[in-house]
């Protein structure tokens, strides 16, 4: 990755962001406790419509954004407006 610093931007702006194929996380365990959180925090933003904060990472570097998620696939981390955010891409959700 090239860039270190967290940028933090609005949900709004992950439509133009350009994603790789890689997976951030390593480990089976990371990964499932990833799934664990986000299926945790979908549930939040649907009942109680909290808000959590996604570290991710395009092509550019580390970017957080402060959202409700709607839905989570097996690829996919769905937020409002349809915006999407790949599975593989997501470092941490609190």
């Amino acid at each position: 990755m090239k860039n270190l610093t967290i940028q933090t931007i609005e949900k709004e702006q992950i439509k133009f962001l350009k994603f790789p194929k890689e997976e951030l996380l390593i480990s089976k365990t990371e990964k499932a406790e990833r799934c664990l959180t986000l299926t945790r925090a979908m549930v939040l933003g649907n009942i109680e419509h909290e808000k959590v904060r996604i570290l991710f990472a395009d092509n550019e570097g580390l970017k957080r954004v402060n959202t409700t998620i709607w839905g989570v696939t097996e690829k996919y981390v769905i937020l409002k407006t349809s915006t999407i955010i790949p599975l593989e891409r997501i470092l941490s959700v609190a």
